[in-house]
């Protein structure tokens, strides 16, 4: 098991992961254009040449970033790479300098064993709104919770 930048070949197995869970409403779905706009903010854990999982840090601004699209294929849940992909990414942003990182996700628990805290989703910056507005759940259906983690 390796993490790793994602590169251009993993495309295909990372929006395979991804749509799998937004298929099941369990996160947003993204398209192959954002995937391969937004490749630079991936990283994947390779497993025998594939992708098993995968997550992004996404910069919004000089000090805030957000966590995406951290998923894990089925038969490779529970075995510490959804672990291993977010200190990856807290990582990162530490290397970056990035004081404050936030999500919006069902899955409140899982990250808050990494220091996140529940904020408001108006706690966070209206930048972060410009994607929010091209979703089909906003703003009535948004069923995901906002998690800031402040360094």
């Amino acid at each position: 098991m390796k993490i790793r930048k994602a590169t251009l070949k993993d495309i295909p197995q990372i929006y395979k992961a991804i749509n799998n869970f937004a298929s099941q409403d369990l996160m947003l779905p993204r398209s192959l254009n954002k995937l391969y706009e937004n490749i630079r903010d991936f990283w994947v854990c390779e497993k025998k040449g594939k992708v098993c999982g995968c997550c992004s840090l996404h910069v919004i601004w000089k000090d805030l970033a957000e966590i995406r699209s951290l998923a894990v294929i089925k038969p490779e849940q529970n075995k510490g790479i959804g672990t291993k992909l977010i200190e990856t990414t807290l990582k990162e942003a530490e290397d970056l300098k990035i004081k404050r990182i936030f999500m919006l996700t069902k899955l409140t628990k899982f990250f808050e064993k990494f220091g996140f805290k529940k904020v408001t989703k108006n706690a966070l910056p209206r930048k972060i709104w410009s994607e929010c507005v091209n979703c089909y759940k906003f703003p009535d259906y948004c069923d995901e919770v906002a998690l800031v983690r402040e360094s």
